[in-house]
């Protein structure tokens, strides 16, 4: 499915070393989960995540979520051995962890071979290096890491995440600028709906595909905020049905509320009732 077209609004990290963790995962509504084996595993549980997650990926039951899995960084003594293990799990993907430079890829992809790969963006070297790394042969898609950038940074925290806007922006073009998937941070307060809410329809507005998420209780506010809404499918409905009678006639201008619409209004139009056939699709 085109990557414009198939929902990523919630991607949720679950422990790769946690048996209940990844079952209920098979009962969420989440678009996509990356299976953790970096940050959400203890050092001592490093080599059983991963015999416990691919015993769970072949078993199977996630349905139509994407599954990736998130390896330790080559500069771990885990890294490698991730890679050799994800290279053969039933998985949609490899997420790396600071993705710096294009070799960074180039270094999982002689492991992992024709498995779609996935870049951590979370490092300023990253950021810089963004369109290099979004051209990468085998990249589906970007994921920001804005609490390990926040840290580089050294920002102050901000509702509105303006320390953030230059390095969130610089991969946001890079990966539209490829066809590429891209989804935004995570949000920490869980329990705060409110400020979650705000965060997603900050990143909606910019261009992001879904956010990543920490906790199960996030799901429902990032699946609301990262689809068309009832407005926008009339609307968009509207302007196809307009454009049309007028292409049929051959005269005059499609307008829908005052406004003109145009082809690339129409091309939109079709995206987002695209996606909100394949949102409907995959809750059913």
């Amino acid at each position: 499915m085109d990557p414009r077209i198939r929902p990523y609004r919630s991607v949720l990290y679950i422990p790769g070393s946690k048996p209940r963790a990844l079952e209920k995962a098979k009962t969420l509504p989440v678009d996509a989960v990356i299976f953790d084996l970096e940050d959400a595993v203890s050092v001592e549980e490093k080599d059983n995540a991963r015999d416990t997650l691919a015993a769970a990926l072949k078993e199977g039951g996630y349905g139509g979520r994407v599954k990736i899995v998130r390896i330790n960084g080559f500069d771990t003594p885990w890294g490698k051995d991730d890679a050799k293990a994800a290279a053969t799990m039933d998985c949609d993907g490899v997420l790396l962890p600071k993705v710096s430079s294009p070799a960074d890829l180039d270094a999982l992809a002689e492991i992992t071979g024709d498995m779609p790969l996935w870049a951590m963006m979370e490092t300023p070297r990253g950021m810089l290096n963004a369109a290099e790394i979004a051209a990468h042969p085998k990249l589906q898609g970007m994921v920001m890491g804005t609490n390990d950038l926040a840290k580089e940074l050294q920002t102050r925290f901000r509702a509105d995440r303006l320390p953030m806007m230059a390095g969130l922006g610089l991969c946001l073009l890079a990966a539209k600028a490829e066809g590429l998937i891209i989804v935004d941070g995570v949000y920490n307060a869980f329990k705060d709906d409110d400020g979650l809410r705000l965060e997603s329809s900050q990143g909606r507005d910019m261009g992001f595909d879904g956010k990543t998420l920490i906790h199960p209780a996030q799901v429902d506010v990032a699946n609301e905020a990262f689809a068309p809404s009832e407005d926008e499918i009339d609307l968009a409905r509207r302007q196809i049905a307009a454009f049309e009678e007028v292409e049929a006639s051959g005269q005059g201008v499609a307008v829908v509320e005052g406004k003109i619409v145009e082809n690339l209004h129409v091309v939109t139009a079709r995206e987002i009732l695209a996606k909100a056939d394949a949102i409907a699709a995959i809750s059913a």
